[in-house]
Order: C-alpha cells, then sequence, then structure tokens
C-alpha cells in the first residue's frame, strides 16, 4: 500500500496578514504565495519581530503625519520663544560667566530642539492608550503579534518625527546665523540626544499607558516634562542663577543633557561632552523602556 503523506505544518496556506495603518496582521503564506513566508524556515523571531516594528512604525508616522496640526506647534512655538528670548536677552549675554556667543540664538538652540521634540515626545504613551481604549491592543495580542514591536513600533515612530524635527530645527536656525563649532558631527550629536530624550519620556508615557489604559493619564506628564526644560540650564547658564533655582536646575536631568550639547555647539567638538549628551539620555531610556516591558510582561500574563 501507498504511503499517505504526513501532514506538515505549513502544507496548507494560513490567512495572511499584513500591517497597514488600520490594522496589523502577522501570518504565514503557503509556499506557492507571491508573499514572503513568515515561518521557521523563512524567516527567524527576531526578523519577524523586526517586520513587526517596522509596520506599526510606519502606522505611527502616518498617524502623525494626518495629525499635523498636532506637529506645527512643536516646530512654531519654540521659534517663537528662541526669536522673543533673542531679543530679550540681547545685553545678557554680556553679563560677566555669561558663555562667548554672538548671539543669544546660538546659546538657545539645544533648548529650542529639547523643547520641539517634547512636544511629541508623550506620543508613544498616548498611542499605546488609544489602542487599548479602542480595543486595537486586544486585537493585536490576539494575533501572533510578539510583546516588543507593541511597544518598540510606538517608540520608533516618535524618534521618526523627532528626528525629522530636530533636523528642522537646526537648519532654520543656521539659516538665521547660528554657527555650530562642532560642524557637523556636533549637529548629529544633538539630533542624537534629543531622540534619546524622546525615547526615555515615551518608555515613561508606554508605562502610564499600560497601567492605566488612559489617555488623559499620559498627557498629564506632559506639563511636568514641560516644566522640567524651564527648570533647567535650558535659558540661561546655571552658573548665573542663584537660590534654590540654581539647585534645582544644577540636579534636573535636562542640565546634564544641554550642558555638554551647547558647550559642542559653543566650543567644538569633546568627547567627553558627546559622551555625556548621550549617556545621560541612553541611561533614562534604558531605564523608562524597561520598565514599559516589565509593565506589559506582567499585564499579559495577568490577562
Amino acid at each position: 500500500m501507498p504511503e499517505s503523506p504526513s501532514p506538515t505544518w505549513n502544507s496548507t496556506p494560513r490567512a495572511s496578514m499584513t500591517c497597514s495603518p488600520k490594522r496589523l496582521v502577522v501570518a504565514s503564506r503557503g509556499p506557492n504565495s507571491e508573499h514572503p513566508t513568515v515561518n521557521a524556515g523563512a524567516a527567524t523571531g527576531l526578523r519577524l519581530a523586526g517586520v513587526q516594528t517596522l509596520a506599526l512604525t510606519r502606522r505611527s508616522v502616518i498617524t502623525e503625519w494626518r495629525q499635523l496640526g498636532n506637529v506645527i506647534p512643536g516646530i512654531v512655538f519654540p521659534l517663537l520663544l528662541a526669536t522673543v528670548y533673542t531679543h530679550q536677552f540681547t545685553r545678557a549675554i554680556l553679563l560677566p560667566g555669561f558663555p562667548v556667543v554672538d548671539s543669544f540664538l546660538d546659546f538657545v538652540l539645544p533648548a529650542s530642539l529639547v523643547q520641539s521634540v517634547s512636544f511629541g515626545a508623550t506620543e508613544a504613551g498616548t498611542e499605546l492608550a488609544r489602542d487599548i481604549e479602542n480595543g486595537f491592543f486586544d486585537r493585536l495580542r490576539a494575533s501572533p503579534c510578539k510583546r516588543l514591536p507593541l511597544l518598540l513600533g510606538r517608540l520608533c515612530g516618535a524618534v521618526v518625527v523627532a528626528a525629522a524635527k530636530g533636523i528642522l530645527i537646526i537648519a532654520i536656525f543656521l539659516m538665521f546665523g547660528t554657527e555650530i563649532a562642532g560642524g557637523p558631527a556636533a549637529a548629529v550629536v544633538l539630533v542624537a540626544a534629543a531622540v534619546l530624550l524622546v525615547i526615555a519620556i515615551g518608555g515613561l508615557g508606554q508605562v502610564l499607558a499600560i497601567l492605566t489604559g488612559s489617555q488623559e493619564a499620559v498627557n498629564a506628564t506632559f506639563p511636568l516634562v514641560f516644566t522640567s526644560i524651564f527648570m533647567s540650564s535650558a535659558f540661561f547658564p546655571t552658573n548665573l542663577m542663584s537660590g534654590w533655582f540654581r539647585e534645582v536646575a544644577e540636579a534636573n536631568p535636562v542640565t546634564w543633557i544641554i550642558d555638554p550639547v551647547r558647550r559642542l555647539i559653543l566650543e567644538g567638538w569633546s568627547w567627553s561632552d558627546v559622551g555625556q549628551a548621550l549617556a545621560v539620555p541612553l541611561v533614562i531610556s534604558a531605564v523608562t523602556v524597561t520598565m514599559a516591558v516589565v509593565a506589559l510582561n506582567r499585564k499579559l500574563s495577568s490577562s
């Protein structure tokens, strides 16, 4: 008697799921499908997670593009504030102890960039909370989507938007005469530090989104983020401050990021400044993203 063929895992094509701005579907197709297969033989779990992350990143970026009304204020407001401060603090740059600058515009560039990206920094958490509220998150959990892309997709989307805003802010400052002593490499470090700060804030927002499932709870962190910028050395050097305000500014992590970046802009390239500018937001990012992963694992394990 002829042997009957033994069934194999991929002997029958399965329903496919592709990522789009409206839905995320991930599964494998049969060997004769026109689309790439996603199974143990064709792709590793890491590759699958990467594909899912890219799909969710694309969804996040498209969502931002469709809501330019939420993005534009994050560009216009810091530029207007920089213009006002440049005229108000014309004489402040002559104070003893103030960094040597040709214009206050040179001094305020890091602050304007951090301000700009902070407007969308909580969006990664807000999007996650929105997905939890409207049930999209539950549909992702029911699909073969891995856990990490659920977080990374939103964070990467926020990173793309923040990098674009950072490049635009720097370009506008350069058009109005700002000079970066550290050259193009210093500009890259400035954008990278801002992006890492967005990841740090976005990770915290995702923790709140997972714990509360509320967009309002996530958005409530924005005033805290925005206030921390003004309570730092963003708009005035700490050595010219006094009293409790100086103590708060010197202990503010935003100051630890802005000061080395500012030295790269005003004084020139320094590896120690590069290390500090990137290490501080990187450590904070690692902490907040780890907290988000732990919170997600607990939520999925308990449900």
